[in-house]
């Protein structure tokens, strides 16, 4: 009987199901958007029972596309959006409040009252993190603090908190697990990534107590069994990692150095950097990439939150594209941004700026500024923050970037991909399989079971589709950069 790897990858905006042969090729996939849930400005949540059906759904819309079912299946490998912050009853498995998503800015004024208490150094020496509303820990409090009778639950050990991976396994195995990776764990705030442990100093901080904890686990290893009705067979779950670390697995950037961008809803830019941690003095993160028995990899990551999102505001906000899929063609239809600069600040500037209070916007707009300008130029923003992360992370790690491997919906558009290059100065690597964080999940989970025997099987698997080498003048390229620098001095505001 032929056996495939489920991997579930569940974004920001949508739910998937792929299943993957032994070749590491895509047999099956589902894909099921969920609602966004915009309660106030700035705030973003997801039902957590929504994550769930929608999940459950393109299981078994997948499984059934290709006529399998649970004993075809090898393992499970689960890949989900990082520090979106779920809080459960532990005894009816019922959400106290909605999925807080990454996204969302509610702790801000928290987080700088965290700042001028001088809790900075403490924070980053531990977790390898700045202090943002972006993390786990201050959505947790804010639970804790603001849905009555949260905080009484919690010291009673009665509530659970779960990043989504945490969230899906306890659904699958009916509330029998409790567990997430050292890679998910290592997004919270409250993860100590030199001991690999939650630090009861960070939890004492936040006021959290440590029952509501998943325990911490490698990202390759049998975690527990399936018990729903989704599979008539109990299939093992075998494989955790957040969304970008497995990007960074699935491209096989297992070696130090190595540096993947994902073009997603925003762009994370990862560099594996070995076996030791490097602290950032440039504004980015540590973060652990991943555990395989007792080896860990580490790596700096820098992380732009609008990319995709921008071509979204340009269809529902701006409404000059109909589809998303429009706008590289409207943008290759003028020959360069027309001296039009768009830094997409909407939900404030990530790495390496760090300003969370910064707003977008459009500089250098003409008498003959077209919807196409604006649109080349979004792309182009997209570009010019991916160079700003690369710069930071080659100064942090003193090497020079040889190429940047790519990966996520946008990494499709040649125009963006091109520019890239351009930007960098170096070759920008599109890989066969786009696939590569449910990949990665998927080669995570498989070798846990022994699907695939090693790295090196997993390594002669990666091919690449298109090489994008710089083509522009040095000269214009020059120009260029210098616009970007002038747009970013002008959006910030803690300047």
């Amino acid at each position: 009987m032929e056996k495939y790897i489920l991997a579930l990858d569940q974004g920001t905006s949508s739910s998937r199901a792929i299943v993957f042969d032994g070749h590491g090729q895509t047999k099956a996939v589902s894909q099921k958007e969920f609602t966004q849930i915009f309660p106030k400005p700035g705030w973003v949540e997801h039902n957590p029972m929504e994550i769930w059906s929608s999940q459950a759904s393109v299981i078994a819309e997948a499984i059934t596309s290709i006529d399998i079912n649970g004993l075809n299946i090898a393992a499970i490998g689960i890949t989900n959006q990082r520090e979106t912050t779920i809080v459960w009853d532990a005894e009816t498995g019922t959400p106290v409040y909605n999925a807080i998503v990454w996204q969302d800015r509610r702790t801000s004024e928290y987080c700088d009252s965290l700042k001028r208490d001088g809790r900075t150094d403490l924070i980053r020496s531990k977790t390898g993190l700045i202090i943002d509303a972006y993390f786990s820990a201050t959505k947790i409090r804010w639970i804790l603090e603001n849905v009555p009778g949260a905080r009484q639950k919690a010291e009673e050990g009665k509530l659970r908190f779960g990043t989504v991976d945490t969230w899906l396994i306890w659904m699958l195995t009916r509330g029998e697990v409790h567990v997430t990776d050292v890679s998910n764990a290592s997004r919270t705030m409250l993860f100590n990534i030199h001991t690999l442990e939650w630090d009861q100093e960070l939890l004492a901080l936040f006021d959290i107590p440590a029952s509501m904890m998943p325990q911490v686990k490698s990202s390759s290893e049998v975690y527990g069994y399936t018990k729903t009705t989704l599979f008539a067979h109990e299939v093992p779950i075998a494989g955790i990692a957040g969304d970008q670390q497995a990007a960074l697995f699935g491209q096989m950037c297992t070696e130090p150095g190595a540096v993947k961008n994902t073009y997603g809803t925003g762009c994370f830019l990862l560099m594996n950097s070995g076996e030791r941690p490097i602290m950032s003095s440039n504004n980015l993160l540590t973060t652990v990439a991943w555990k395989i028995g007792d080896k860990v990899n580490y790596a700096l990551e820098g992380s732009i939150f609008v990319a995709g999102s921008v071509v979204q505001w340009l269809r529902d906000g701006l409404g000059i594209i109909k589809s998303s899929s429009e706008v590289e063609e409207l943008a290759a239809s003028v020959p360069d941004n027309g001296g039009v600069y768009f830094v997409p600040a909407l939900t404030g500037l990530g790495a390496p700026h760090w300003d969370q209070y910064a707003k977008g916007s459009i500089y250098g707009i003409s008498r003959g500024t077209t919807a196409a300008h604006i649109a080349r130029a979004a792309l182009e923003g997209i570009a010019f923050q991916t160079m700003d992360i690369v710069n930071a992370m080659q100064k942090d790690a003193g090497i020079t970037l040889k190429e940047l491997k790519v990966d996520g919906g946008a990494s499709r558009n040649n125009l963006l991909m091109q520019f890239q290059a351009d930007i960098l100065g170096t070759s920008v690597i599109r890989p066969k399989v786009t696939e590569t964080t449910a990949l990665g999940a998927a080669y995570l989970a498989g070798l846990a079971v022994g699907y695939w025997e090693s790295l090196d099987h997993i390594k002669s698997q990666w091919g690449v589709d298109k090489e994008f080498t710089p083509a522009e003048d040095t000269e214009v390229v020059e120009d260029l950069k210098k616009g970007w620098s002038d747009a970013i001095r002008r959006t910030l505001t803690n300047k």
